[in-house]
């Protein structure tokens, strides 16, 4: 078994271009996800490449480098409309795992339960890719995640970073995660709402994206139109608004457990930006 950490993408992809590197990026799940499966012949850990841990902002919006950690979100200086992400970053796992896990290999595992997933899709995320053979490509966050454990990545591909568009003005976000407990807990289902208002109280914008319910994470295009003009405080969901999910019976809880459940957390994310 071979390890690898390159300093650069040149000598990262170069490690790619053969297709039998596995990429390592924080790492947390590499051997629970890998089951009685031999391990990889090479891992490729992209955490020491130069500027992947970094976070920066310009006139185009926000972008967060492959490597950046769920501790990096949180200790960063972010607007409101990060409150979601900040949220989230709070959620996943123990403080060991936050400080090693990160934004880019959370969306690359592709768990239906991925905690950035909500909130990068509220925040219309785009995921930067290079590759030696194609070059680079962006991504729109809900076209990278097609299934289960299943990206757009192609084998000799690499992810940069995950791009954040510049976002209105005073928009707001809040996240909700139902657990069996507190902490350390697998999501029954989770909700990101990132909300804009106009001068009379009432929603001008609204996204809001719900995740653990179906097998990729899904927004809810249908409900964020029909509650423009609509006060936070009168925000209601029905089964249509709710169509696009397919939420399953599993240890956690059942199916209409989870509807439920998530009618109830939309409109208390949506309420709780709302009032920021």
């Amino acid at each position: 078994m071979g390890y690898f950490a390159p300093d650069t993408v040149t000598d990262a992809l170069r490690q790619l271009a053969d297709g039998s590197a596995q990429i390592v990026a924080g790492g947390t799940d590499v051997y629970p996800a890998r089951g009685r499966a031999p391990a990889a012949k090479r891992y490729l850990d992209v955490t020491s490449i130069a500027g992947f841990s970094e976070i920066s902002h310009g006139p185009d919006g926000t972008r967060f480098g492959a490597a950046v950690t769920w501790s990096d979100i949180v200790r960063a200086d972010l607007p409101p409309v990060f409150d979601g992400l900040k949220a989230a970053a709070k959620e996943v796992g123990s403080v060991q795992i936050q400080n090693a896990g990160t934004l880019a290999g959370n969306i690359c595992n592709a768990s239906p339960a991925a905690d950035g997933m909500p909130t990068l899709l509220a925040l219309d995320a785009q995921v930067e890719i290079a590759s030696a053979l194609r070059g680079p490509r962006h991504v729109p966050l809900d076209a990278f995640v097609t299934d289960v454990r299943q990206t757009v990545l192609e084998e000799d591909e690499l992810v940069i970073a995950v791009c954040i568009p510049a976002l209105p003005t005073g928009m707001t976000a809040a996240f909700e995660k139902l657990g069996a407990r507190r902490y350390l807990v697998i999501s029954i289902c989770m909700t990101s709402a990132n909300v804009l208002l106009d001068d009379r109280g009432a929603i001008s914008e609204v996204r809001v994206a719900v995740g653990a319910c179906s097998p990729v994470a899904q927004r809810l295009h249908q409900l964020e139109r029909e509650l423009v003009g609509v006060r936070p405080g009168a925000v209601t969901v029905t089964d249509a608004h709710l169509s696009p999910l397919s939420p399953i019976d599993d240890v956690r809880g059942d199916a209409s457990y989870r509807s439920d459940a998530v009618r109830a957390q939309i409109v208390r994310a949506i309420q709780r930006a709302g009032t920021r």
